[in-house]
């Protein structure tokens, strides 16, 4: 009785979209969500009364992602794709003073346009579903830096971009579910607050030595 399950289990079924892979160039769009982060390296400045400031992220709230795709094949398992995106978030930064307790939150809104450059690794179709993995990098510009805040973080960054998905063909398109992990490639904090016009902001600054930032993403690509 196994063994005909098996061969049952592995039957082929008829494929939809049959040659929608071979096309040399294709185009799709996506929506999704996704969670932004910042990771601090704190340095334990202590400010001429005494103070020393600690940052981190206190809260995330979900974030919309929208973008097209273009992807060109190269062969059988490898594309390379192109996914021009933005990504609408926000996230609440707290800075807690370790003596005292006081604390100070800054609430960062953010409108990232991104333009990722991918690999994609496929595996071999089977019936009507294709897993895959990704790799690139991505140019990222912040539209929305507000200068005149207790944290200032620099309006470009490069993100380096690892994930997995799987293709499902449908009778009338390709749906591609996604998770993808982006992680900073460079320090974005940004050190001369010489413009401020509060400077008790300064200490926030100069508390830190180093700020990256993380994205974790879900996505629905349709092709």
């Amino acid at each position: 009785m196994l063994p005909c399950m098996l061969v049952v289990a592995q039957e082929r079924k008829v494929q939809n979209k049959p040659y929608i892979d071979y096309r040399r160039l294709h185009y799709g769009f996506f929506f999704g969500v996704h969670a932004q982060d910042l990771e601090f390296t704190n340095n334990g400045y202590v400010t001429e009364n005494g103070e020393q400031w600690y940052a981190d992220v206190a809260s995330y709230s979900p974030g919309f992602s929208v973008g097209v795709l273009a992807d060109l094949r190269i062969n059988s398992i490898l594309s390379l794709r192109v996914v021009p995106s933005l990504h609408f978030g926000s996230k609440t930064v707290i800075f807690r003073e370790h003596n005292s307790g006081e604390q100070e939150r800054q609430q960062m809104k953010t409108t990232y346009l991104s333009v990722p450059f991918e690999v994609k690794f496929t595996a071999e179709r089977f019936n009507n579903y294709r897993p895959y993995i990704i790799a690139g990098i991505s140019p990222m510009v912040d539209l929305t830096v507000k200068k005149q805040r207790p944290l200032l973080v620099k309006s470009f960054d490069t993100m380096l971009e690892v994930g997995l998905g799987c293709d499902f063909y449908l009778p009338f398109f390709k749906l591609n579910p996604e998770i993808k992990f982006a992680f900073s490639l460079m320090d974005i904090l940004e050190k001369d607050r010489s413009d401020l016009l509060d400077k008790n902001y300064e200490k926030f600054t100069k508390s830190i030595d180093k700020t990256v930032a993380k994205m974790i993403v879900l996505s629905f690509y349709f092709e």
